[in-house]
């Protein structure tokens, strides 16, 4: 008896574990559907939940004077009008020679976003403690916005991208007084010829043609590499990459040309003993026509001679009438780097680009700087207005080809010693362009293995 009621107990309790278990999937099965309409509603109509989320990340940025304050500070209350979740942590940038950094990748602290130059980013490299960025250049579009001659700041020269920059290329402009071309019925110099012409017309009433402060290296191999440039777009820049001689036409003939016009009075005597201030002060005083210098000079020349003083376009060679875009100076790769160990690489990522970007358009805004790497929307007009020369400039700089390199951003150093030294030698009357280009081939077979 005892055993009969015990198999019916044990009967109906099993019954009862399997409702209660169907019940269950009963319920599951209808939860389901409800979940999942949710998620379609807040995919397509809002943001989901995670979105919200605030998100920090770490960014080791410069920020010492109003030329980094500025720009960072305008991209900061950009970034919280497009991603209001993400909230950045600035570590303010060491001026230490990059120490700083090199200590965080050391101890695997490295931020999510950092700024880096080109030397650190081939460390890096090497290390893994970069993240490659191709992806992101194209899927951010930040690659579309990039100027044509700006490309060499974005891709290293390997062909990757390691940084997203923001600085754009600077660059070797040659100055002239308009009241002395027109005072001595000189034509501004499109050519080589026209430019042989106005250096005897200056020089037979006392004027220096070019005033240059050739005591200092960097600006003898920039007249250089001017002269190069007609020829060959890269200039200085091939040869320092070892893709180049000496003896191709391009270097040969620029070497020639270039010692040719100071054997007929180009410059000063002693041009190569002579500092800036020297030579400016010629400029200034109206007792030299034309003035070699970086783009930075258009504030001090625009105080100094107002409306009197303009910028020209390199004088080409008949060989090659379609080298004017092409410039001298340049810059590296650099700029907004991330951190490939990033909990949020692909955020990081993005917010790197638009971050170089709002940079770009606070240097145009507010500091008067249209040397970018990145298009800016033309409708954004600058709180103070460009200097006219400087507007001209911005108003080129679309257009411009090519650029090389300064001495100062060479990559190999024993290359930045020999072009430095042999194009201060150059512009002496007792050194041949033979013999710069013998010491120059010389060298370069040394140096690169040629």
């Amino acid at each position: 008896m005892f055993t009969q009621n015990f198999k019916k107990a044990l009967s109906l309790l099993l019954v009862l574990v399997l409702m209660t278990f169907m019940l269950a999937g009963c319920a599951e099965a209808k939860e389901t559907p409800t979940a999942s309409a949710e998620n379609n509603t807040n995919a397509s109509n809002e943001p989901a939940t995670a979105s919200d989320e605030v998100i920090t990340l770490k960014i080791y940025a410069q920020y010492a004077d109003e030329d980094t304050k500025v720009p960072y500070d305008y991209a900061i209350e950009e970034l919280a009008k497009v991603y209001p979740n993400v909230k950045l942590e600035l570590d303010i940038q060491a001026q230490d020679d990059g120490q700083k950094l090199q200590s965080y990748a050391a101890t695997g602290n490295l931020p999510d976003i950092f700024q880096i130059g080109a030397a650190q980013i081939e460390t890096f490299k090497e290390s893994g403690n970069i993240l490659v960025l191709d992806d992101y250049v194209k899927s951010t579009g930040f690659g579309d916005k990039v100027f044509q001659s700006a490309q060499n700041l974005l891709w290293n020269k390997d062909g990757h991208a390691y940084a997203f920059p923001y600085a754009g290329n600077e660059l070797v402009l040659i100055y002239y007084n308009k009241a002395l071309f027109k005072q001595y019925n000189v034509k501004v110099p499109e050519t080589y010829e026209e430019l042989e012409t106005a250096i005897h017309t200056f020089n037979e009433n006392d004027i220096v043609p070019l005033a240059a402060f050739a005591k200092e290296k960097w600006i003898t191999t920039s007249l250089f590499d001017v002269f190069a440039t007609r020829l060959e777009p890269q200039g200085i820049k091939k040869l320092d990459s070892g893709e180049g001689k000496a003896t191709e036409e391009a270097f040969v003939k620029a070497a020639e040309r270039l010692h040719h016009l100071v054997e007929i009075g180009l410059l000063a005597d002693g041009a190569t003993n002579m500092n800036y201030d020297q030579a400016a002060a010629l400029f200034y005083e109206g007792k030299a026509a034309m003035f070699i210098n970086g783009q930075w000079e258009i504030a001090a020349s625009t105080e100094k001679l107002g409306d009197t003083v303009d910028w020209m376009f390199y004088p080409t060679f008949s060989e090659n009438q379609d080298a004017k875009m092409a410039f001298a100076g340049g810059g590296s790769a650099g700029g907004y780097a991330v951190s490939p160990y990033s909990e949020h690489q692909d955020l990081a990522a993005e917010v790197a680009a638009f971050l170089s970007e709002k940079y770009c358009e606070a240097k145009h805004l507010y500091r008067a700087n249209p040397l970018l790497a990145v298009k800016i929307d033309p409708s954004l007009e600058p709180v103070n207005p460009y200097p006219p020369m400087m507007e001209r400039l911005s108003e080129v700089l679309p257009d411009i080809t090519s650029t090389t390199a300064f001495a100062w951003g060479l990559s190999n150093p024993q290359f930045k010693v020999l072009i430095e030294d042999q194009s201060q030698f150059l512009l002496t009357p007792d050194y041949s362009a033979e013999e710069f280009i013998t010491e120059m081939n010389k060298s370069l077979e040394r140096i690169h293995g040629q």
